[in-house]
Parts: structure tokens; C-alpha cells; sequence
């Protein structure tokens, strides 16, 4: 009995979350590949068609998505170059000084996005503070912001933290007597990192890699307040055709497209990963 209704009672509790599933997840996602598959009619209702599709591998569009996944790759190998030092760094203190970086890491996480994107407005401005600097010790001022190095100083600062925190968790579970056994036996420390640590931290890695190459390619405001609009990114554009140009059905086809593309990352990303961890095993 008791059996019975404990199933009786997890079941009672599913329904909530599958409500809130199917009122803002499966619904919104129907609606939109319904919207892509579709075209209104002059006599008034939709037909089905492909042509949203079609339309999007015009050249004008596929220099969109190319500009767009450049400049995610790019923020993501700069978030990684920066992010793996500095998770090494914040592992290797002592741990009142290691919570104090990682508040100060986190803290400007709880402030609005659009907010922080805007301070960069302020600091990379004409006027801004950096070109102030720059006068002050006699260089002459730069016009970075509404440029393409504006929108990836943008992505690196807002991404940043989503790099830095999965390597910190990969870094911090390496025992240190894998690091001395190592040593021991003669590894210097360039071995030492190439052979234990970041075949270790390979999970950090592949997690942080995602998490900032996902808003990274679809990411619109900071493509739009620091580059201007100058240069559309595919975020950009989606945004375009519902708020703009009015055309959902072009801007749902482009929507699900952006979606295969970043599920097709992410299945790149599991399958690495599983083969690590299957290779890891035949090795034990």
C-alpha cells in the first residue's frame, strides 16, 4: 500500500513540470516549426513550403552565419585561453583567497546583462574612460566602439565566467598525489600538465566550450549596442524578422536552423566526450 502510494504521490508531482513543459517549451517549439514550414496565402490562411528554408542559404544569409560563427569560435578560443590560467590560479590558492576570487568572478553575474553590456558603451566610447586613459598618457585616442573587436570584447566579458568555472570544477577534483607520483617518476612540469592535467580537465574544457559557444552565436544585444548593427549576426537577424520586418516565417525556419546547429555542437561535444571516457576505461 504505502508502495502504491508513494507512486500515486511522484506522479501527482510530475504534472506540474509537465504543464510548465508543454505550456512553454513543446508549444512555443510546435509553433515555430509550424511558422517555418509555412506561408500565408493572398486568399487568406497558410500553405506549406518550403521556401524559408530555401531562402536562408541565399548568400546574404550565409555571410550572416558565417560572420556569426566566426566570431563565436573566436570568443569561445579567447575564453579558453584566458579561462584556463585563471582556473589554474584560483585552484592553486589557498581557499579563503580561492572564494574570494570566485565571488568576485560570480558577482558580475548578478547584475542585468543588458546593463553590463552597456557599461562597455561607456568604457570603450569616444569619450569613454579608456580613450581618456589613452590621453592622459599621451596616445592618441581609438575608435573601438560599434566594431567587430567591440562585440568580442562584449562576448568574452558577459562568457567569460561560463568557461572559467567548469575548468575550476575540472581542476579542483585532480588529487595532488596523481600530480606527485607524477613527478616522482621524473615528469617535469610541462609533462606533468600535458599528461595528467589536461587529459583531467578534458570535461571542463568540453562543458565550458559549449556554454560559451551556445549564447555566443545567437547572442543580438551585444552585437547591437557595441557593434552598432554594423555587422548583423544571426541573433540579429532573427530578431529582425519578428520584430522588425514582421516576417515569423522566415524568422522561425532561421530559429530552427540556429537550433540543429547548436545541437549538432553539442552532440560533437557528447560523443568526444564519451569516447574519452571509453578510452579512459579500457586503459583502467
Amino acid at each position: 500500500m504505502r508502495t502504491r502510494a508513494s507512486r500515486q504521490t511522484r506522479n501527482l508531482l510530475q504534472y506540474p513540470y509537465i504543464l510548465w513543459s508543454t505550456l512553454f517549451i513543446v508549444i512555443p517549439l510546435a509553433l515555430i516549426i509550424w511558422y517555418s514550414f509555412t506561408q500565408p496565402v493572398q486568399t487568406g490562411g497558410f500553405q506549406f513550403s518550403t521556401s524559408n528554408y530555401r531562402r536562408f542559404f541565399e548568400p546574404v544569409y550565409l555571410r550572416v552565419m558565417g560572420r556569426s560563427l566566426i566570431l563565436a569560435i573566436e570568443a569561445t578560443l579567447i575564453c579558453l585561453i584566458v579561462g584556463y590560467p585563471a582556473a589554474m590560479i584560483i585552484v592553486r590558492l589557498g581557499l579563503r583567497w580561492r572564494n574570494t576570487l570566485l565571488l568576485l568572478l560570480v558577482l558580475p553575474m548578478w547584475i542585468n546583462f543588458l546593463l553590463r553590456t552597456y557599461s562597455w558603451m561607456v568604457l570603450l566610447g569616444r569619450q569613454g574612460v579608456l580613450n581618456q586613459f589613452l590621453e592622459w598618457i599621451g596616445l592618441p585616442p581609438q575608435s573601438i566602439l560599434y566594431s567587430r573587436a567591440a562585440v568580442l570584447i562584449g562576448m568574452v566579458y558577459n562568457f567569460l565566467p561560463f568557461m572559467i568555472l567548469p575548468l575550476y570544477t575540472s581542476l579542483s577534483r585532480i588529487g595532488k598525489e596523481q600530480i606527485e607520483a607524477a613527478e616522482d617518476l621524473g615528469a617535469n612540469r610541462f609533462d606533468v600538465f600535458r599528461r595528467i592535467i589536461l587529459p583531467l580537465s578534458l570535461p571542463g574544457i568540453l562543458t565550458g566550450t559549449t556554454m560559451v559557444f551556445m549564447p555566443a552565436v545567437s547572442t543580438f544585444v551585444i552585437s547591437a549596442l557595441l557593434g552598432g548593427g554594423q555587422d548583423m549576426l544571426i541573433g540579429n537577424l532573427i530578431e529582425q524578422q519578428f520584430l522588425s520586418t514582421g516576417d515569423w516565417h522566415f524568422g522561425s525556419a532561421v530559429s530552427i536552423l540556429m537550433m540543429v546547429i547548436i545541437l549538432i555542437s553539442m552532440a560533437i561535444v557528447s560523443v568526444t566526450d564519451k569516447g574519452r571516457s571509453l578510452e579512459e576505461g579500457n586503459l583502467w
